[in-house]
């Protein structure tokens, strides 16, 4: 039997998933999607499918994908939809298929715990010293020894395992892997090292779940030559492709944060610590100059930004003149700390005698490293002279980067992802402009394509409703979070709860967060209190919850439980609120006039809408905070079509 015999017969109506997926109905847009799949790994070959929400494309690919008896690497937008697969689809498969098949989930670096640095960093707070070079928290406390107790019994480390870990713990950066500081082999905990026991699992499965910034950080090491966190797969399948340009256009970029650098200062200062360097010693004065110079150069960018008034803004060598001489300086003391670092090891360990510290030469390796990177990458960014880049500074919070992103990533996608794979799928519900892919064909290097686009299965005009405030103060008005405040609790007390709010920026969030705590009777979630995976399982299980998050956070959510969970009544709807507080942007300035990008946005938030409804017999309310008429806001605000 061959596999498009094979898929077909698995989904027919008798078939294994008919009998094995609760609730199961047979669409023929998932059967021609997996059909176009199949024949795709079969001969090889890119395929591009546009498969509306509701189609059921996770099973429309995962199917074949598995009974072709390949290796097969599945990329999806967001942490998740990688869980959802992990955990709930391919379980449902192998009772299904009835065929064995090993997976493994991956995720980046910072979500695993780094035995070595939490040893590090646990050993500093019990010997009351100033661990991870920050004043010791008492919730560091509280914390250490709930997960010095995880730490002894989890298989994968992964922090998405504590479920009460809140997600935005200063703690974890501490303790978490982290690739500037990883030690490689030369690590005492290298042999039962979480990132290096996921690589090993991830080798001998048949199905890899990674997500974008995974596969494109990934691309990136292969490009450098500093070795792969992925094994190489012969079919690789992208899922929400949507986003993948925006992802690669990241990791194929560069950037300096003060961030980046009072971490090397702060690794540097605890390893000097470590290692009983004097304090009259080279390396601390190489230090106190790079913070010197990181305060200067970082102080007057800051004021700079004060006055624009603005979060984001490019800048060209010629508007960067009056900050190229105190970025210089700075890089001219990373170099200055990188120089001192190599020369200590070649001294070697120790620098006073009868002392040893386990991986010192490495230590300082790693570091000379980093300090030669920050200054190679801060020269670029200031010297503003490669035409291929646009460059901007941009602000969040407290911190301050510098960023270089290239105008088209195009070739480097295609020589990085797709050309190494002998079938490439790429899927999304929002792919194709006017009926053609030619645009994100363009904007990914892909030339030759077999394509397919298959229709959504709702009903709009029956199972949506569309609300607008008649009257909302722009954006960026300072009575805007209180109106929106204003028009959530209305809704909210209208639906008894029940809904998703997603905002466009944390601060948004925070602002509105505290009006409907004190106005509403319902539990309220908020993104950042625990893991995502966490607030969703208690937002399924909790009457009349709201769930207080970024718009990202609605990317790969199973919404049929939830809706279950959350009303007694199948006619109720699960509202969806939307607070934007900053009107959408086109592309950055560098595609202004591609405009097809605001049209794939729009029709993206038309797939979220669509997740509300949880099957054909859904309905849902979905609410934006601004009218369509408000000019700031545009015609794509809510790209739903009615």
């Amino acid at each position: 039997m061959n596999l498009s015999t094979a898929v077909a017969s698995a989904f027919a109506p008798d078939g294994g998933v008919a009998r094995a997926v609760e609730g199961y109905e047979r669409r023929e847009g998932q059967v021609e999607m997996a059909a176009a799949v199949a024949d795709v790994i079969e001969n090889g070959g890119t395929l591009i499918a546009e498969a509306g929400t509701g189609t059921g494309k996770t099973l429309a690919y995962l199917i074949p994908a598995i009974l072709s008896g390949q290796r097969v690497l599945v990329s999806t937008g967001t942490k998740n939809l990688q869980e959802q697969i992990f955990f709930k689809d391919l379980p449902s498969l192998r009772e299904a298929l009835n065929r064995p098949f090993s997976a493994t989930l991956m995720k980046g670096r910072s979500n695993y715990l780094c035995l070595h640095r939490f040893e590090t960093y646990r050993d500093g707070v019990n010997g009351n010293t100033s661990a991870g070079g920050r004043l010791i928290e008492s919730g560091d406390r509280v914390m250490l020894p709930v997960i010095d107790a995880w730490a002894k019994k989890t298989e994968t480390g992964d922090r998405a395992e504590l479920r009460d870990l809140p997600e935005d713990l200063p703690l974890w950066k501490d303790i978490a892997a982290d690739a500037e500081t990883c030690l490689g082999s030369e690590c005492p905990r290298y042999g039962d090292c979480f990132v290096t026991l996921m690589r090993q699992r991830a080798a001998e499965s048949d199905v890899v779940i990674v997500n974008h910034h995974l596969l494109c950080a990934d691309a990136q090491l292969r490009k450098s030559a500093y070795g792969e966190v992925i094994p190489s797969c012969a079919t690789l399948v992208v899922d929400e492709a949507h986003q993948l340009e925006d992802v690669a256009t990241q990791y194929f970029g560069i950037a300096v944060s003060n961030f980046r650098i009072d971490d090397l200062v702060r690794d540097v200062e605890r390893t000097l610590a470590d290692l009983k360097v004097p304090p009259r010693d080279e390396g601390y004065q190489a230090i106190s100059r790079v913070t010197e110079r990181s305060r200067t150069f970082f102080s007057a960018l800051s004021m700079a930004r004060m006055e624009a008034a603005e979060s984001k803004a490019r800048y060209t060598s010629e508007t960067f003149i009056d900050y190229f001489q105190d970025g210089a300086m700075l890089a001219g003391a990373l170099q200055g700390l990188e120089a001192t670092l190599v020369l200590a090891g070649r001294k070697g360990p120790p620098y006073t005698p009868g002392e040893t510290l386990d991986g010192a030469d490495e230590m300082i390796a790693t570091l000379a490293r980093r300090a030669r990177d920050l200054h190679q990458d801060l020269s670029f960014l200031i010297r503003a002279s490669d035409t291929d880049f646009v460059y901007y500074v941009e602000s969040r919070g407290r911190g301050l980067f510098l960023r270089a992103s290239p105008i088209d990533v195009s070739r480097l996608a295609k020589e990085a992802l797709f050309d190494r794979m002998r079938a490439t799928v790429l899927t999304s519900a929002t792919l194709a402009v006017d009926g053609s892919f030619e645009y994100v064909k363009s904007r990914l290097g892909i030339r030759e394509a077999s394509q397919v686009r298959v229709p959504s299965e709702f009903d709009y005009a029956r199972q949506t409703l569309l609300y607008l405030p008649r009257r909302m103060p722009s954006p960026k008005a300072p009575t805007f979070s209180a109106a929106a405040a204003r028009e959530v609790i209305e809704i909210l007390e209208r639906t008894r709860g029940r809904a998703f709010v997603l905002f466009t920026s944390y601060a948004m969030l925070r602002s509105v967060q505290p009006f409907v705590e004190m106005s509403l009777p319902f539990p309220i979630l908020v993104q950042g209190t625990a893991p995502r995976s966490t607030l969703i399982e208690q937002f399924r299980s909790t009457p009349n919850a709201v769930l207080l998050a970024t718009s990202s956070f609605w990317q790969g959510v199973d919404v049929m439980a939830t809706r279950s969970a959350a009303s007694s009544s199948t006619s109720c709807r699960l509202p969806r609120l939307v607070i934007r507080s900053r009107p959408p942007e086109s592309r950055r300035s560098r595609r202004a006039a591609a405009m097809p990008l605001p049209t794939i946005r729009s029709r993206s938030r038309s797939s979220r809408c669509n997740r509300a409804l949880a099957g054909s017999s859904g309905t849902a309310l979905t609410a934006a905070s601004s009218p369509l008429s408000t000019p700031a806001c545009g015609r794509w605000d809510m790209g739903v079509d009615f």
